[in-house]
């Protein structure tokens, strides 16, 4: 089939290969344009161009490389941008949406699933609507999220909706007979920074979910300290607080304190919590906010 391919992340880059590898003539890929990635001030491809350009694919960054383009579908994952209504009144695409829908539509349904506590999440194949991820399910795939984080989850589906889209483009009747989604609809709204910021109000478990985000932080005496691994314990440290004892370094929540296994004091390197700690050369419990 002669497909025309929009993604950007790192995420998408497994559809885009599945399809290339099915045999499928993918006539162009479209991604977001080069940008500053990580630190400094140099400016990269996105992980889909790079990708393109190692299969020899042609690469836009613009939707308007879509208006003479003569194409049967389009395939879609995390692009970046809604798709005009012109563009798919002309050709109809297919997206690869990493959640259950109707639940968590939006930019961040990984996230969100994880914050909100969900037993599981999946990947649906859906045909794109000018509305947000409201179109009617091809197929569907589903896993447990039980402790992973994520980048690990992110994975697992990218994967998942890979093999899900290729099944869908080879089969006629899924083509063809999509089912509306049912159930009660959520919004998975973007995260800000304030998102991954951990508060004391915070129960153990909520903040246990944010640091699987993996971009958790708090601020040490006006220090950003991002915490990147932790683990449940009984000590006993006051709400707001963090201390240390023995081999480890400990912050207080609402309900419990968490071991900070690892972590990263703002301009170093990754250590652990007790290790960190030392470096401080705190001489007793410090504030944290």
């Amino acid at each position: 089939m002669r497909l025309v391919f929009l993604g950007t992340p790192e995420a998408a880059v497994p559809s885009l290969e599945a399809l290339v590898a099915a045999g499928h003539d993918v006539a162009l890929v479209v991604t977001q344009p080069d940008r500053r990635r990580g630190r400094g001030n140099d400016v990269s491809a996105s992980p889909v161009k790079a990708a393109a350009r190692r299969w020899g694919l042609t690469v836009a960054d613009d939707l308007g490389a879509l208006e003479e383009l003569e194409v049967e579908r389009g395939v879609v994952v995390a692009y970046g941008a809604m798709i005009p209504a012109a563009v798919l009144a002309r050709i109809p695409m297919l997206n690869v949406h990493f959640s259950l829908l109707p639940r968590w539509r939006g930019a961040a349904p990984v996230e969100r699933a994880i914050l909100a506590g969900d037993e599981e999440t999946g990947v649906g194949i859906i045909s794109l609507e000018p509305t947000l991820d409201t179109g009617p399910l091809h197929a569907e795939g589903r896993t447990l999220i039980a402790e992973k984080t994520a980048s690990e989850l992110i994975g697992e589906l990218a994967q998942m909706g890979a093999q899900l889209v290729t099944e869908v483009l080879a089969s006629d009747e899924l083509l063809a007979h999509p089912r509306p989604q049912r159930g009660d609809s959520t919004y998975a709204a973007k995260l800000t920074p304030e998102t991954f910021h951990l508060s004391s109000a915070m129960t153990v478990t909520q903040a246990r979910r944010v640091v699987r985000l993996e971009r958790a932080f708090v601020k040490v005496q006006g220090q950003r300290l991002r915490i990147l691994r932790v683990q449940p314990h009984d000590e006993t440290v006051a709400p707001g607080t963090v201390l240390a004892h023995g081999a480890s370094a400990y912050a207080g929540f609402a309900d419990g304190s968490l071991d900070l296994s690892w972590v990263q004091p703002e301009g170093s390197r990754t250590m652990s919590g007790a290790a960190w700690w030392a470096g401080a050369r705190f001489s007793g419990p410090v504030a944290w906010d």
